[in-house]
């Protein structure tokens, strides 16, 4: 912002340098020309005064201080001028210590921002170099963990189709403990059916034998329950 404000100030000086420069003098030398011609024509009023009311000799005594008293009083201009001159002079001086001064603060701002940027940026790359190895690092830990992943989910599967195998052989076990079973209680069925058709043959064979004595001897009925069985 201050740069900018710079260069606005110097183009502006320049502009005025160069619509005044080439005017300056005519206008000093028209303005000196007129503050002359009114002098001349004050004192030659005096003088026409003064020589109406003195006569001609004293009029001609006084045209010779009169000449003096121009050169004086334009000398007294010309000291004048450079007075200003010199003021003006002082002020531009003052104003070019200031803007000098201004530049030397903004240099000595610039360095010290410099400087500062400088050791900032030391310190990001240092930064940046630590967040490198961090980096490295952490990619070298992620492979690490992927590679355990991969050995974890290959156990994992592993123990999966071990269960699986473990679960199908619990199941034909089951299987074949049940179908075993069901023979079991279907020969138990069988045979307590059989039990029950021999007491009742058993008991209408003693009863038989009771309604007639001289049926036969006892192997008999051994035999035929024996190939009763069979059947």
């Amino acid at each position: 912002m201050e740069t900018w404000k710079s260069h606005v100030r110097a183009e502006l000086f320049q502009r005025d340098v160069l619509q005044k420069d080439p005017f300056s003098g005519l206008f000093s030398a028209y303005s000196g020309l007129l503050e002359k011609c009114a002098l001349r024509e004050r004192l030659w009023e005096e003088s026409q005064t003064f020589s109406s009311a003195g006569g001609d000799s004293e009029g001609q005594c006084s045209q010779v201080p009169s000449d003096h008293y121009l050169s004086l009083r334009d000398s007294e201009q010309d000291r004048e001028k450079l007075r200003q001159t010199i003021t003006d002079l002082q002020g531009s001086l003052c104003l070019k210590d200031a803007e000098l001064q201004y530049c030397h603060s903004q240099v000595s701002r610039y360095r010290q921002e410099a400087v500062t940027l400088a050791r900032n940026s030391i310190a990001l790359q240092n930064a940046l170099s630590e967040c490198r190895v961090t980096v490295e690092q952490l990619w070298k830990e992620l492979e690490a963990l992927r590679s355990q992943q991969r050995l974890l989910l290959e156990e994992l599967r592993e123990v999966h189709r071990e269960k699986e195998q473990l679960e199908e052989r619990w199941l034909q076990e089951k299987r074949d403990e049940a179908e075993r079973l069901n023979q079991s209680n279907e020969a138990q069925e069988r045979w307590q059916r059989f039990a029950k058709r021999l007491t009742r043959h058993l008991r209408k064979r003693e009863e038989s034998q009771v309604g007639a004595p001289c049926a036969g001897p006892p192997g008999t009925l051994s035999l035929r329950a024996k190939s009763w069985t069979l059947t």
